[in-house]
């Protein structure tokens, strides 16, 4: 091995606490705001982005997989958010708004791309003002802010 290579590994930040924190509470925090809003079936809902339909009529099993499907999104939000803060420097620098926009990012991504590519069986929009501000708010406190801030903390 030479030094050069391991010497750029020293100095390499340490991605992996960040993304799994980050993504964790995330997930977790989306989670919990989904269940208070929707009730205890949106991870089928969830499911539904890859099944359709039918999803709504699964068991425990189908719940599950809408619980993992869901931490995985979060979980790749939180990577993508942490590898990029390896070019763009001012992420880790300027956690706070860099944070609040990213949840801004993930919200529009999932909104308009992700959903309506999916399974998902209903109609997504027309979106009301009310829904749309509460949807960006808990993305940008929710899940842009836990990621930026877990960066911020972890990858020293």
């Amino acid at each position: 091995m030479n030094t050069t290579s391991a010497v750029a590994r020293t100095m390499r930040p340490k991605l992996l606490t960040p993304i799994l924190v980050g993504g964790f509470a995330a997930g977790l925090f989306d989670h919990l705001s989904a269940v208070h809003t929707f009730g205890w079936g949106v991870s089928r809902g969830v499911a539904s982005g890859l099944l359709g339909k039918s999803a709504f009529q699964g068991g425990a099993v189908t719940w599950t997989l809408g619980l993992v499907l869901h931490f995985f999104i979060a979980f790749s939000a939180a990577a993508i958010y942490c590898l990029s803060s390896l070019k763009l420097r001012f992420l880790k620098d300027h956690w706070l708004v860099c944070g609040l926009f990213y949840g801004i990012a993930v919200y529009l991504v999932m909104n308009l791309i992700v959903l309506p590519l999916s399974a998902f069986p209903f109609p997504i929009g027309p979106f009301t003002v009310s829904g749309l501000r509460s949807g960006l708010l808990i993305h940008m406190i929710l899940i842009g802010l836990p990621i930026s801030f877990s960066l911020r903390q972890f990858s020293k």
